[in-house]
Order: C-alpha cells, then sequence, then structure tokens
C-alpha cells in the first residue's frame, strides 16, 4: 500500500539544516519518486538568483523568477523545482528551529503562500548573509561553537524571511483579534482535521462563538469557518487520491469518514466528479 512519501530532514543532516547553492543547468542528485511528489516534515525556502523556475504545489502552479524568495511549509505535497534555467539558493530547516512567532506568519494563510520579490538591498542582503552561512557549514565540526553559530545565522535568515512575509502585521508589531483568530483557526485545522469537522468545536477550542469565528474569518478570507474546512478536507482527499495508491474506502477512514459512501458522496458534491473520475483525470 503506497502511501504519499514523507522526506525526513534527519535523514539527510544531523544539524536541522540542508543548505545548497544551486546553478542553471544542475541536475538532481536523486532520482524523484514514482509519482514525482512528496511531503517533507520540514520546511524549504527557496531564493532565486538569476533565471526562472516552477513547482507544482498542492495542485497549483508556483512561478518564481530572479529576485523571489519563497517557502514550502511541512506536509505541503509538491513537486521537485524545475530548475533548469535558474541558479539559487535552497534551504531545508527543521521547524524545531523556526521561532513561534515566524512560524505563525509562515502558517497564517488559509491560501497558499505567494513568492515574494525581494528589493536589489534585500537580495543582497539575504545573498551575503547565506555565502556566509554556507562557509560556516563547510569549516570544522568539531570546533565547540559549529553548531551554535550555524543556527544563529540561521536564524537571521529566518527572521529576515519572516520579516518580508509579515504582511498582515502593522507597523507597531500588533495582529488584529480577527488576523490572530485566522492563524490559530488555520493551525487547529490542520491538527484536527480527521477528527474534527465541526464549526462549532472549532469555536469553542478557540473559546470564541461560532458566529465570532465566522465573523473574523470572513474579514480576513471572506469566507466562512465552514468552506474551510470543506476546502481542507477536499485538499487532503485530492492529495490522497492522486499520489497515493489508497483506495477511496482507506482515504475515508483516513480523513475520520466511517461511512465510505457519505465521503464519495460529499466528495462528489464539492468537487463535481468521483473520486475515481478525479484520480483518473488528474493521473493521465
Amino acid at each position: 500500500m503506497k502511501d504519499i512519501p514523507l522526506h525526513q530532514l534527519s535523514d539527510r543532516t544531523s544539524s536541522g539544516l540542508q543548505l545548497k547553492h544551486f546553478r542553471i543547468g544542475d541536475l538532481p542528485e536523486d532520482k524523484a519518486d514514482e509519482l514525482g511528489a512528496h511531503r517533507d516534515d520540514h520546511y524549504i525556502f527557496f531564493l532565486l538568483e538569476k533565471g526562472s523556475a516552477s513547482m507544482m504545489i498542492d495542485f497549483e502552479q508556483v512561478n518564481l523568477h530572479q529576485g523571489v524568495l519563497y517557502y514550502v511549509l511541512p506536509a505541503q505535497v509538491h513537486h521537485r523545482i524545475r530548475n533548469e534555467v535558474a541558479a539559487g539558493w535552497f534551504i531545508a530547516v527543521d521547524t524545531s528551529l523556526i521561532p513561534p512567532a515566524c512560524r505563525n506568519i509562515f502558517e497564517s494563510g488559509l491560501l497558499l503562500q505567494q513568492p515574494h520579490l525581494l528589493d536589489d538591498a534585500q537580495l543582497r542582503q539575504f545573498q551575503n548573509l547565506l555565502l556566509l552561512l554556507h562557509e560556516k557549514c563547510d569549516e570544522d565540526a568539531a570546533d565547540p561553537f559549529h553548531i551554535p553559530v550555524i543556527h544563529a545565522l540561521l536564524q537571521s535568515f529566518i527572521l529576515m524571511a519572516a520579516g518580508c512575509f509579515n504582511d498582515n502585521i502593522a507597523a507597531g508589531g500588533n495582529v488584529s483579534r480577527p488576523a490572530e483568530l485566522s492563524r490559530n483557526f488555520k493551525k487547529l485545522l490542520v491538527a484536527q482535521l480527521r477528527s474534527n469537522k465541526s464549526p462549532s468545536a472549532y469555536a469553542a477550542s478557540l473559546n470564541v462563538s461560532e458566529s465570532y469565528l465566522n465573523e473574523s474569518l470572513k474579514k480576513i478570507t471572506g469566507l466562512p469557518v465552514s468552506y474551510w474546512i470543506q476546502q481542507e478536507i477536499m485538499m487532503e482527499a485530492k492529495r490522497l487520491l492522486y499520489y497515493s495508491q489508497l483506495n477511496v474506502k482507506q482515504i475515508a477512514h483516513q480523513l475520520g469518514y466511517a461511512d465510505h459512501s457519505y465521503f464519495s458522496r460529499f466528495f462528489r458534491k464539492t468537487v463535481g466528479v468521483t473520486a475515481l473520475q478525479f484520480r483518473e483525470q488528474y493521473r493521465k
């Protein structure tokens, strides 16, 4: 039974960081998985210095070009970046090394995160920092300060990146109550999706009324709680249909539905085709 592959950073490094500089024409170091897609248990950041690249994330193609900073969240299903005509940086970071305040920024959006275009000064600063970090990673690991220095430089990178994506925080550093509630709802939704599908239950977990949670989400996203619960369920169902070999009954049970017939009807009503039709269409 083949599920979506999960790549673990600990299999490749013990420092919580993997840093690579790629050049135009570089080929992947290892073979892609059968369906060319996987999840990671860590964050991935990309900084493009030259050219252009693209990648598929949760059925959406993201196009990157010179001077763009981008990140992929843990558990998002994605294909390898297509960088045949691009040069830049790949930074994989263990989630434990991302400060909570930065995670709130990176994980706050209910929609797919968008690339951030750096200005010339920002691009130069990121390049200089990553070059220094790269040099330090290659130095003698026996130095007792080797890992602390690497992590300190990494923290600078993460904080700078979070600042670039921090569109919802005002100059004074305060977050509006609806924005904060939306962020907390997103984190709760990802964590509890399989066991909790009730808007009122999410509201109770967040210590607010269902009407206030709805009002807050509508203010930030334009759509109610039920829509985002439905979207998250359907996204995970699509991931499993496309990227795994699980059958519809197994997928229904994995998503917390005891009645797979109900899940099948729900999928068809929401997506417009049956689960099997979706799998056939997208695997052509």
